[in-house]
């Protein structure tokens, strides 16, 4: 299945290494920023499967990050944590477009059931599957195969292979790779980016005349048909 990718934003720094523990040993990438500003921005330019919003925050609370996102059209699920347990604090969270609430203390156990809750809930959307020449990748049975023959792969490498298709065509960095199919926090000097496309190729090129995915000496990665 395709790996998901989660935005934590929370100023309390042990109940953000809580959840950004958690959530990786739960399979998600995460990033996390301890400052409203700082979530504002990542929640605007990178692409979450949902977002865990403290609503008292440095430099931007998170009722005007909600505010803010939701009218410039951003979707992605947030469910909102507070030491607030008030009626009106949880009617105002979700009038600014929560999707979820939770008060502190709780149970992880019990985010982690929310949070799979509302994903299953946005799962409303066919995609088409992505076609480059005889390899294909079904974005919604999240299978792959090529010229008829299926390629069984990790829930890493279907997400290494699917960020490269959505893409294809387009040169990406081991940086951009990293920070979409792992998280931002990983060390930008780790080899795990080559290795994973030494595997992956394995699997999509091995026994093939035509290689599809090409490194860019100096640069990163792509996927394409050809070299031309």
């Amino acid at each position: 299945m395709r790996l998901m990718r989660a935005l934590v934003v929370e100023d309390d720094t042990g109940i953000q290494r809580f959840l950004v523990k958690g959530l990786r040993e739960a399979s998600f990438a995460v990033d996390a920023a301890d400052d409203g500003i700082v979530g504002y921005e990542l929640a605007n330019v990178e692409k979450y499967d949902v977002i865990i919003l403290d609503l008292m925050l440095p430099g931007m609370d998170g009722l005007n990050i909600l505010k803010e996102i939701r009218e410039s059209g951003n979707d992605t699920p947030v469910i909102c944590l507070t030491a607030r347990d008030a009626v009106e604090d949880r009617i105002q969270g979700l009038d600014f477009g929560a999707d979820d609430y939770l008060a502190k203390p709780f149970s992880f156990a019990e985010l982690l059931a929310r949070i799979r809750a509302l994903l299953r809930r946005g799962r409303t959307v066919v995609n088409s599957p992505i076609v480059v020449a005889d390899l294909t990748v079904d974005l919604l049975t999240h299978s792959v195969d090529r010229a008829g023959r299926r390629i069984d792969l990790s829930a890493r490498e279907y997400a290494l292979l699917e960020y490269l298709a959505r893409h294809a065509g387009e040169v990406l960095s081991r940086t951009m790779i990293l920070e979409h199919v792992w998280d931002m926090n990983q060390d930008p000097l780790t080899n795990v980016v080559d290795v994973h496309i030494n595997r992956l190729r394995k699997k999509v090129d091995h026994g093939f005349d035509q290689p599809l995915i090409h490194t860019i000496r100096g640069v990163g990665y792509v996927l394409r048909k050809d070299q031309t």
